[in-house]
């Protein structure tokens, strides 16, 4: 019995520390995203405030198209050298990306340096997260048992949502201390450096994680993981994850991230009313994770992610449009907070289920690079898409867009079989 507690116990520590370097890694990379409407004039000062959010949010997206990268080098990393290995090198560059952002002069200071060196700084955190989803997906997987795998490793998505919402709350305190002149000129800075400091303690902190039993038997048996082997030896299952992704990944940040942006360029509500609407509703989302988790240990990993594509299908568009015409605060939230209820049936089990796709040797890898292709297509590119359909008079084409990318995954959610009952983590 002794020993079943200290094993226990020692199974929790690990996904706990694996799951509080995954929240700083997601603080770092939301930190761009929740201070885009403070930063954008001093990087890129020349046109309107649309003109501006499209120059940063198609950094944003440059960011993304590193994660593929991210997630080739550093997922065959992680199946070679191990999943600790793996997390303490995609915090590394993290840390490094936000340094630079938050000690880089404007573009008042050195001109086209400015940008330059922001676009260098993305480029280094998204190599980190592109790393950072595989190894924390494998590793928390991995560290769960059978009964509740499905439980543990939606804290994945807890704490990126977490990542997002102390991004978020960070705003606000600043929003309520300092004037908007100075959170202008310079306050948009702290929150950079508060996530490089963090990432140094996340660093010290992952080198003290235990590695998984799933690797130790990997590196025993012998084989090797390679970009190359991923595509010819599991190329149906590379494919789902990337069309399992698409959808899913584009529901998250149009409900999440844009939709901050949406509320104040769109629905015309003031920078610190849609900043105090997103945090609410990220945080009720935050908490339904484990929850949704715990149910497909019950039901399986299959009803959650049809039932996110059937919802997200019929209710994307009228969403939306409801927003648009919006001017209550609670209307609003209510809204934000329904779409992001529908999307925590991808969010809450995709970790586990790309992780029970694949054999050990080559999980990180499978995990992390057709995820980070998928991402960077649709993800990463969600924003600028919204933002130039706007722009160009069809904003409500986004709309549309996000309905049948969804519609893309439910097919694909409906002819795959259920991971729950199929895995291969052999390890309980």
């Amino acid at each position: 019995m002794h020993e079943f507690r200290s094993a226990q116990g020692h199974r929790l520590r690990s996904i706990l520390g694996g799951s509080a370097g995954n929240l700083v890694e997601w603080y770092d990379w939301y930190s761009y995203a929740a201070f885009t409407l403070y930063f954008a004039p001093h990087f890129f000062p020349k046109g309107d405030q649309t003109t501006q959010l499209l120059n940063t949010a198609a950094v944003f997206a440059v960011g993304f198209l590193m994660r593929p990268i991210g997630g080739w080098l550093m997922g065959v990393y992680g199946d070679r050298y191990g999943r600790k290995a793996g997390l303490t090198l995609s915090v590394s560059l993290m840390c490094a990306g936000s340094l630079l952002i938050a000690v880089t002069p404007g573009y008042a200071t050195i001109g086209v340096a400015a940008p330059a060196l922001l676009v260098l700084a993305r480029l280094m955190q998204g190599l980190s997260v592109g790393g950072e989803y595989g190894a924390s997906a494998t590793y928390l997987s991995e560290m769960a048992g059978k009964r509740h795998r499905g439980f543990f490793s939606s804290f994945q998505y807890v704490t990126l949502i977490s990542g997002q919402l102390i991004a978020l709350l960070v705003l606000l305190v600043l929003q309520s201390t300092m004037n908007e002149a100075a959170l202008e000129a310079w306050g948009w800075r702290i929150p950079f450096a508060i996530g490089g400091v963090l990432a140094v303690l996340v660093f010290w902190m992952r080198r003290r994680l235990a590695e998984t039993e799933s690797f130790h038997n990997a590196k025993a048996s012998g084989r090797r993981s390679s970009f190359w082997a991923l595509f010819t030896e599991h190329p149906r299952e590379a494919a789902v994850v990337m069309l399992l992704t698409a959808g899913g990944t584009l529901a998250f940040y149009a409900y999440s991230i844009y939709l901050q942006k949406f509320l104040v360029n769109t629905s015309g509500f003031s920078r610190e009313v849609a900043s105090q609407i997103n945090a609410g509703a990220l945080f009720g989302f935050m908490l339904l994770q484990p929850i949704a988790g715990a149910l497909s240990d019950r039901i399986g990993r299959k009803p959650l992610m049809v039932g996110f594509g059937v919802l997200g299908v019929l209710l994307t568009y009228p969403i939306f449009t409801a927003l648009e015409g919006v001017r209550d605060p609670w209307i609003a939230f209510l809204l934000m907070l329904g779409a992001l209820v529908i999307v925590t049936g991808y969010t809450s089990i995709n970790a586990v289920v790309k992780a029970e796709l694949f054999p050990a040797h080559i999980r990180t890898l499978g995990v992390a690079l057709p995820y980070a292709i998928a991402n960077a297509l649709f993800g990463g590119t969600a924003e600028y898409v919204a933002l130039w359909l706007k722009n160009a008079g069809w904003e409500r084409g986004f709309y549309w867009y996000v309905t049948a990318m969804i519609g893309v995954s439910l097919i694909t959610y409906l002819r795959m079989r259920d991971t729950q009952k199929h895995s291969k983590i052999a390890e309980d």
